[in-house]
């Protein structure tokens, strides 16, 4: 038996402004370290092997809260597979003034569909194809030898992970949105097969 919890990072700067975030590097607002504070209360008494996030700073920032409200130290891996989608041109613009200028529905298409890339960005399939190599190698050995791994990301690199576990199609995916802060628990037996998926 394994479990693999992943957090969407608290509440960014650019989650508040209703901003496309993307790769650049927006700090958590107070209300988003409250948002992981609240996390790390969730997950006391958990015991992880090991903790994975990307190289943005708001997701790097979350997960030290969380550890720092659990207090546990564990080793922690950063690594750009985990990084948010590239939304190219669109960073940091206003998505309702965008939705204004091109169209609520094209907008639509960028933020949501699988395989369609904002201009000058990533599309989420190719989110998907650098984030599940990556657990393959990295963290799926971890989970079947029994070992617990926590992960704190991004709304798309997690969208990307629950396509791959839950077995969701590109067309389901569209209407798939991750909560800032809330654990999700994926319990695993011991081959490895899914036994299990909630919001703690």
């Amino acid at each position: 038996m394994a479990l693999l919890i992943f957090v969407r990072h608290g509440q960014s700067l650019y989650n508040l402004e209703n901003r496309f975030t993307g790769t650049l590097d927006i700090s958590l607002t107070l209300h988003g370290k409250e948002q992981a504070k609240s996390a790390g209360k969730k997950l006391k008494g958990y015991v992880f092997c090991m903790a994975y996030t990307s190289m943005l700073i708001r997701a790097q920032e979350s997960l030290e809260i969380i550890l720092k409200e659990m207090h546990v130290k564990i080793p922690t891996v950063k690594n750009s597979a985990f990084n948010e989608r590239m939304y190219g041109s669109l960073q940091g613009l206003n998505k309702e003034e965008t939705a204004k200028k091109y169209g609520i529905a094209q907008v639509e298409i960028w933020r949501r569909s699988y395989d369609v890339c904002p201009p000058g960005g990533e599309s989420l399939l190719q989110t998907y194809n650098r984030v599940i190599p990556y657990y393959k190698t990295q963290i799926e050995p971890k989970l079947k030898i029994g070992q617990n791994v926590l992960i704190v990301a991004h709304g798309n690199s997690l969208r990307s992970l629950m396509m791959y576990l839950e077995n969701i199609s590109p067309i389901d995916i569209v209407k798939v949105n991750i909560p800032t802060g809330l654990p999700r628990v994926y319990d695993f037996n011991n081959q490895l097969q899914l036994s299990g998926v909630k919001y703690l």
